[in-house]
């Protein structure tokens, strides 16, 4: 059994610090609990990945909004942050002055002013429809001041146990008259994507898609744009599930916030999300195939020589994504076409997409345990892999995209 959530974290905005003339800073108002789980250290910088743009004062309530960001700590384990943002209604002493009486006299109006505030759900478990219909319940009970104790909301929360996988389901409570049902993941190691791999396709279109998927493959670096913080975070989640079985085990990080920007500099392959406002800065970039989301184009500079899937996989992978994802294509030139089937639910195709894929790896590395040398000279066995029956059992394509 593991936790549902490790800490919840309430970030607001520093009055008493800023970061430039026009740009404040975050700070932690309150957490729960109070002390750091052994197994589990409390994130350091959560401030930063609140407001990825930067901790600015608005002159008008913005809408609340959610997003999940991923930080990954020093022993490579994941934590997903799910922050949910609103503005409350502050006081700005310095003011306007609002009429001439009022200028004559000296007098300066005090102007309403909206600073942002974070409630935000750390945890080691990806659930984030569950993450966000808890903060949303717990952001309700606050605004509204509904006679339900937060406290109790927060307690109940945090001590919550659903097992890690196996397929079970699990119903708690908030203590707020609501119902919360966890669907399990079969196994730990299988990635849970939702709707993002369909949407992924849907927002850059297959030839697009495919080329990012071999751009990590070949380890390049990988960075999308987008006006939202949540369809990169969704998009870099994509990206890395269609690389199943395979681990992506280089720098990834869905939201990256305005002060770390220096990271997209960095020599290792990565897969990185920045906010569309940052447009021209990544533009510099000379080693980065730059996805653009909003647009659905990719950008990729001329000093990469991005290696393609070997034929005739490349062809077979193309021809079984544009079935799925169009599925009147097969009989669009007919006399007389069959009556149009409803289309798949978005989770469905979802999984049919990822099932071409996983059919792709199994003949990619079809016949990889005949390369396999097992040395019993040691106390425990050590398995070798044999490049010269690779050579021998693969096409050159084959072998000039695998190197």
């Amino acid at each position: 059994m593991a936790r549902l959530a490790d800490y919840f974290i309430v970030v607001g905005y520093d009055h008493d610090k800023t970061a430039g003339p026009a740009e404040g800073l975050g700070k932690i108002i309150q957490r729960f609990p109070q002390k750091d789980w052994e197994d589990t250290p409390f994130p350091q910088g959560i401030e930063l990945f609140c407001q990825p743009g930067g901790w600015q004062l608005s002159k008008e309530r913005k809408q609340p909004t959610f997003f999940v960001v991923v930080l990954t700590d020093i022993d490579s384990e994941r934590h997903y942050c799910s922050c949910l943002t609103f503005y409350e209604a502050e006081i700005n002493l310095q003011g306007t002055k609002e009429t001439e009486g009022e200028e004559e006299s000296g007098l300066i109006a005090p102007a309403e002013v909206f600073a942002p505030k974070s409630l935000v759900l750390v945890s080691r478990l990806d659930y984030p429809e569950i993450f966000r219909a808890c903060l949303g319940l717990i952001y309700t009970v606050y605004v509204d001041s509904l006679n339900v104790s937060l406290e109790a909301l927060i307690a109940n929360l945090c001590s919550c146990l659903v097992p890690a996988s196996g397929g079970s389901q699990k119903l708690f409570s908030l203590g707020a008259g609501d119902r919360q049902l966890i669907q399990t993941p079969l196994h730990d190691s299988l990635p849970v994507t939702g709707t993002s791999v369909a949407l992924l396709f849907q927002q850059l279109g297959i030839q697009n898609v495919l080329s990012l998927f071999c751009a990590v493959l070949t380890e390049n670096k990988v960075l999308f744009h987008s006006a939202s913080f949540q369809r990169l975070s969704d998009a870099c989640r994509a990206l890395e599930s269609l690389m199943f079985p395979l681990k992506y085990s280089y720098p990834y990080i869905p939201i990256l916030p305005a002060q770390l920007l220096e990271v997209l500099s960095s020599p290792t392959p990565f897969i990185i999300g920045v906010h569309s406002v940052f447009r021209n800065d990544i533009h510099e970039l000379l080693d980065v195939i730059i996805a653009d989301l909003d647009g659905g184009t990719i950008k990729i500079p001329e000093c990469i020589h991005l290696s393609q899937l070997p034929e005739p996989l490349l062809h077979q992978t193309q021809m079984a994504l544009s079935l799925v994802l169009h599925p009147d294509l097969e009989t669009a030139d007919y006399a007389f076409p069959p009556p149009r089937t409803a289309l798949s639910h978005t989770k469905m195709l979802d999984k049919e997409v990822r099932a071409i894929f996983l059919r792709l790896f199994a003949q990619l590395f079809q016949g990889y345990r005949s390369c396999l040398q097992l040395i019993r000279i040691h106390a425990e066995p050590v398995i070798h892999f044999h490049k010269v029956t690779v050579k021998q059992l693969k096409s050159t394509k084959w072998l000039e995209f695998i190197q």
